[in-house]
């Protein structure tokens, strides 16, 4: 099924998509959400969606109940991820390969990009507009540690808590979706729970995209990122605040640390420059270093953690060539 918005003949031009292929690309954002929390990775939650999409093209003559669409999306949504996890490790952060290091511990080589957990743009994977409390709920099951913690979840059980927890779904529903028993499904759940339970997910808070606190919190952090004072930005910091880089393991804890590795081997992001693009929930940027030919040049997508008014988090992705064009960022800034 070509995406509706890309939709063209085999001449190459454009053609009007047809009314099934409208009916199902209407439930592309909120797949897209589902997915990534499924998958842990932006990339493969694209993927997973359109051969959903696709799945469902393909048979949607052989449907019925039209009133139960969304139902019979998320039942071939699920299946697709969890033929997608057969046989893999799990996406993880850098805190879940080892213990904390120091600014001057050796950076070590890169790990695959099918390590880590990646970040996703909030415009991929929430409304535009909606139920506030509904909103709020998705932005909070989209923070990197929760979807971190989801991901040691076996994947039945991963389905069944964000089917029951994050989407609400009724039991029986979740049930009828799985081919199981509401026992089942009420077991998985509260296997869920408690492994979630032994999480620190107490760490990070989402907070509404219009809270003045947090907007004025992330003001002072470009302020101070961007004139690179370090002052300045390690009071922004919880005290055990960290700071991870993928595609390395290596991640730091506290002030110190964080600090010392600014002014150090991270002193080549002086005079940066950083582009809101919201992601996970949180605010976040992508981060553009100087270039000696003048202008800026793609670096980091960065997102930081919130909580109690302090920043807890700052999680810098490297991988430029995929995440800039995901973010809809330009390839370079002007001076």
């Amino acid at each position: 099924m070509p995406e509706v918005r890309t939709a063209q003949t085999a001449s190459g031009h454009s053609r009007v998509p047809s009314e099934v292929e409208l009916a199902l690309e209407q439930h592309r954002r909120e797949l897209t959400g589902y997915c990534y929390r499924m998958l842990g990775s932006a990339f493969e939650a694209e993927d997973a969606v359109q051969e959903t999409l696709l799945r469902a093209w393909r048979a949607y003559d052989r449907f019925e109940g039209r009133s139960a669409l969304r139902s019979w999306l998320y039942s071939i949504a699920t299946n697709v991820c969890l033929d997608m996890l057969k046989g893999r490790e799990r996406r993880a952060r850098p805190m879940d390969f080892g213990p904390v290091q120091t600014a001057d511990g050796p950076l070590g080589a890169p790990l695959p990009e099918v390590t880590w957990l990646e970040p996703i743009p909030d415009a991929r994977v929430l409304p535009d507009d909606g139920d506030p409390a509904e909103v709020a709920v998705a932005r909070e099951s989209l923070r990197l540690a929760f979807v971190a913690a989801l991901q040691h979840l076996p994947p039945t059980q991963r389905a069944v808590l964000i089917l029951r927890e994050v989407l609400r779904w009724k039991a029986a529903e979740v049930a009828e979706l799985l081919e199981t028993s509401v026992a089942a499904v009420n077991s998985s759940l509260q296997r869920a729970r408690a492994q979630l339970e032994s999480s620190d997910l107490s760490a990070t808070e989402a907070a509404a995209p219009m809270d003045e606190e947090q907007q004025e919190l992330l003001g002072r952090y470009v302020a101070a990122f961007e004139s690179y004072d370090m002052d300045s930005l390690v009071s922004l910091l919880h005290e055990d605040a960290t700071m991870t880089m993928p595609p390395y393991a290596i991640w730091l804890r506290g002030h110190v640390d964080i600090r010392r590795w600014h002014l150090e081997i991270g002193a080549a992001c002086r005079r940066s420059r950083l582009v809101p693009v919201p992601a996970n929930g949180s605010g976040a940027f992508g981060q553009y270093k100087p270039s000696p030919e003048g202008g800026y040049l793609p670096w980091a997508i960065q997102v930081v953690e919130i909580s109690g008014g302090q920043i807890v988090g700052l999680n810098a992705f490297l991988d430029t060539e995929r995440l800039f064009p995901l973010f809809g960022l330009p390839p370079r800034l002007d001076p």
